[in-house]
């Protein structure tokens, strides 16, 4: 399905976003990663493109397409998957303005930056794939994370409204909304590493992507179960906010990490 097209990916020295690279690699595409520092370790291992790029900068964004380009030739599929979580320490919306800030730019802003460059190309071409990775946060809620679960809302926000505006012209759009994932966001997260849902490695999300890219799917729901979980929140708001304090009684003090993918 992917053969010889140009795929890039942020945040992919490790974990979500270099299993992807990997599973684009295997289905014959040409891959640029990149990440703050330049991944040259992975890039060498799985035979990508790396270049560093600090995704809070607009002028970054668009030299990393433009290297991605320069080296594979025009993007076919663009995979927006860095990203940031911090708590909140004692109440919600307890992190800092700089914390706060980051998130919006990491989880929110690179996408749109993204979206800029690529999608006025797409459009004339009438073709395209925009990935975004959001979070099951951003169908449900990050206990611990205003900033996180608010900044994976508007992701999925902006996916749809992409989605919505584009399909038109023969651009696809994915959002992934993973549970928890075996990365180094979630090292020590005890309610990640006990989920009853189960902790999945990054190659499950990747491969839930491919099967989404093939059946053409909007969300990318690597935890079906959020899918279920998203139904009875819309059904019933009220209870799943009873439902979500009394497991935030549970966990005491334990809250997200903070931390990058």
């Amino acid at each position: 399905m992917f053969n010889n097209q140009s795929v890039a990916i942020t945040g992919a020295s490790g974990g979500i976003g270099r299993a992807i690279a990997e599973m684009f690699i295997a289905q014959g595409a040409k891959v640029a990663i990149c990440d703050l520092k330049a991944p040259d370790a992975t890039a060498a291992e799985i035979g990508a493109l790396s270049v560093a790029c600090d995704v809070t900068d607009e002028g970054q964004v668009q030299n990393f397409i433009d290297m991605a380009e320069a080296a594979n030739g025009p993007i076919d599929v663009f995979v927006s998957n860095a990203g940031v979580g911090f708590g909140d320490g004692e109440h919600a919306g307890g992190a800092s303005n700089e914390a706060w800030e980051l998130s919006w730019q990491v989880n929110v802003m690179a996408s749109v930056y993204a979206s800029r460059a690529l999608l006025p190309k797409w459009v004339e071409r009438g073709s395209g794939r925009f990935v975004i990775t959001a979070s099951a946060a951003g169908l449900l809620n990050q206990i611990g994370s205003a900033s996180y679960s608010a900044t994976k809302h508007a992701a999925v926000g902006l996916a749809e409204t992409m989605a919505i505006t584009h399909k038109e012209h023969g651009i696809s759009v994915h959002c992934i909304c993973p549970q928890y994932v075996k990365t180094d966001m979630t090292k020590g997260f005890a309610m990640a590493e006990n989920s009853k849902d189960g902790l999945l490695e990054p190659s499950d999300v990747a491969d839930a992507l491919l099967a989404a890219a093939q059946n053409d799917e909007f969300l990318v729901l690597s935890h079906p179960v959020v899918g279920e979980y998203f139904k009875h929140k819309g059904m019933d708001y009220q209870r799943y906010i009873n439902g979500m304090a009394k497991l935030k009684s549970k966990m005491g003090n334990d809250t997200l990490p903070q931390k990058e993918t």
